[in-house]
């Protein structure tokens, strides 16, 4: 277990490789491991870090709710105590709203944007956390996961990585998933886009069901000179459902952004 004292919290991370930071952020309904396969892959020429937010993981529970603009700050802090002056910020879902929080906290510290399966506003919030609620009152985690798994990932997915889905969402405590919830499903970016001056990347799982494509197409035209890319063979959860072409994507992007 790897930790590191953010304001008196206790935050998990891992981390491999060395050089440029690229930091990841996972969604709400996951944590750190699910970057397993990129930071194998990006760990080959980059110092890969992924962070579990407050009361995910091997974080420690805050003593309160968080709210985005907490959460993007833990995160920063985290950055702080890792060394990490700079870096390129790898969002997935809820990871993406963060992210669009730190670019508009604290723009100097991203060194470029890949926003994954994410939204700068979404359509349906409040049936989302009502829903949501409706759940975490009724359900046990584990129970909750396995209503949600066949709508996050790709029809094709294997059973083996369901059971991965399954299992990591099962693990986490419904305190930090409801507030992670409001924090995650609430936001309203749009009017923020046009100042986000960083080179941005915007990814989608062609078979993203809770933010579909149009989402994505919204942040694409948003934010100036951002790039979008469709993954085949990919639902919401696009960096699993298909490693190797969401590698390949957001490789070729970072490696172009440092170039340019």
């Amino acid at each position: 277990m790897a930790r590191i004292n953010v304001n008196g919290l206790d935050i998990g991370y891992s981390e491999r490789g060395g050089g440029d930071a690229i930091v990841f952020l996972h969604g709400v309904g996951s944590d750190k491991s699910v970057w397993a396969r990129q930071l194998e892959h990006f760990s080959r020429k980059w110092r890969a870090v992924a962070l579990d937010y407050p009361g995910y993981g091997e974080s420690e529970m805050p003593a309160g709710d968080l709210d985005r603009a907490a959460i993007a700050a833990c995160i920063l802090g985290a950055l702080d105590e890792l060394g990490i002056a700079v870096a390129h910020i790898v969002g997935l879902s809820m990871g993406g709203v963060i992210a669009l929080e730190m670019a508009l906290q604290q723009p100097s510290r991203l060194r470029s944007l890949v926003l994954a399966d994410s939204f700068a506003w979404h359509p349906d919030a409040d049936g989302i956390l009502a829903r949501t609620r409706n759940a975490l009152a009724t359900m046990t985690m584990q129970e909750f996961a396995e209503t949600r798994v066949r709508i996050l990932l790709a029809p094709s997915a294997a059973e083996a990585l369901k059971r991965e889905v399954v299992e990591t969402m099962g693990r986490i405590d419904k305190r930090a998933y409801a507030w992670a919830s409001v924090a995650v499903w609430t936001p309203d970016y749009r009017g923020d886009l046009p100042r986000i001056a960083i080179p941005t990347l915007v990814v989608v799982g062609e078979h993203d069901q809770p933010t579909p494509p149009a989402l994505s197409e919204v942040l694409q035209a948003g934010i100036p000179c951002a790039k979008l890319a469709i993954i085949p063979n990919a639902g919401h959860i696009s960096n699993i459902d298909n490693p190797m072409v969401f590698n390949r994507v957001v490789e070729e992007f970072i490696s172009g952004s440092i170039d340019n």
